[in-house]
């Protein structure tokens, strides 16, 4: 299996329905209501916030796999919107899975040039190191995801 395939196939489990390393995030988050993805605990960060954190990478990278510019800044990263609905919080979801499946496609199609080629610019590394890079970073956030899961559905919220 070529790498880039290898890559395509380790995004799909992360956000969609995956099983691999953990449960992905569509099988953590997709039940929950907007009330347990707001619900805090203690001085964690919420459900939705470290959800729309992966979201605004997952996001930034797609923009650059496109042929887009990098904009996306870290200082930003956890500024999720203020989502009031059942409504909205689907159809953000929906969006990370739209994205999540957007981004492994491209990523299918790449070539071995295309995959170690710069990322937007040669000072952010290659597109390897940014996609393996996300997938790590994302797998740590999906850990706090599932523990922070565990505590809200304990305290029956």
């Amino acid at each position: 299996m070529q790498i880039t395939a290898q890559l395509a196939s380790q995004i799909r489990l992360l956000f969609l329905d995956g099983e691999w390393i953990a449960p992905g995030l569509r099988l953590q988050v997709g039940g929950l209501t907007l009330a347990q993805a707001r619900q805090q605990v203690g001085d964690l960060n919420t459900i939705l916030k470290l959800t729309y954190h992966l979201r605004y990478y997952l996001g930034g990278i797609l923009v650059v796999m496109r042929g887009g510019k990098l904009a996306i800044r870290d200082k930003y990263s956890f500024d999720h919107p203020d989502l009031q609905s059942e409504t909205e919080w689907q159809a953000f979801l929906a969006g990370i899975w739209k994205d999540a499946e957007a981004l492994a496609d491209l990523v299918d199609q790449m070539d071995d040039v295309g995959l170690y080629g710069d990322f937007d610019d040669a000072k952010y590394g290659t597109n390897y190191r940014n996609l393996v890079g996300m997938l790590e970073h994302s797998y740590y956030h999906l850990g706090q995801i599932a523990l922070i899961k565990k505590m809200v559905l304990a305290q029956g919220a």
